[in-house]
C-alpha cells in the first residue's frame, strides 16, 4: 500500500472522527439551548438584563462553535491538498 494512500485514509479517519465528534457537541448544545430558553420563560425572577446576558452568552458560544468548524474544515482541507496534491 502507498504511503500516500495510507496517510489520506489516516487524514479521512481523523476528519470523520472529528465531524462525529463535533456533531455530537453541537446536539448536546442545542439540548442545552432548549432548556435554558424554558428556563428563562418559566423564570420570572431573572431580570431582563440576567436574560440578556445569559442569551449573548448562548449566542456567543454558537458562534465560536461556527468559527471553530469552519477553521478546522479549512484546514483539513488544506491537509488533504498537500497530502492528496499529486496522485502516483
Amino acid at each position: 500500500m502507498d504511503q500516500k494512500q495510507i496517510i489520506r485514509q489516516m487524514i479521512q479517519f481523523n476528519k470523520t472522527a472529528f465531524d462525529n465528534s463535533f456533531n455530537a457537541m453541537i446536539m448536546v448544545y442545542q439540548q442545552n439551548e432548549k432548556m435554558v430558553d424554558t428556563f428563562l420563560q418559566q423564570a420570572a425572577w431573572i431580570p431582563e438584563e440576567g436574560r440578556k446576558a445569559i442569551e449573548n452568552w448562548m449566542h456567543a458560544y454558537k458562534k465560536g462553535c461556527e468559527d471553530f468548524k469552519k477553521i478546522a474544515d479549512e484546514n483539513y482541507m488544506k491537509v488533504e491538498e498537500f497530502f492528496g496534491g499529486s496522485e502516483d
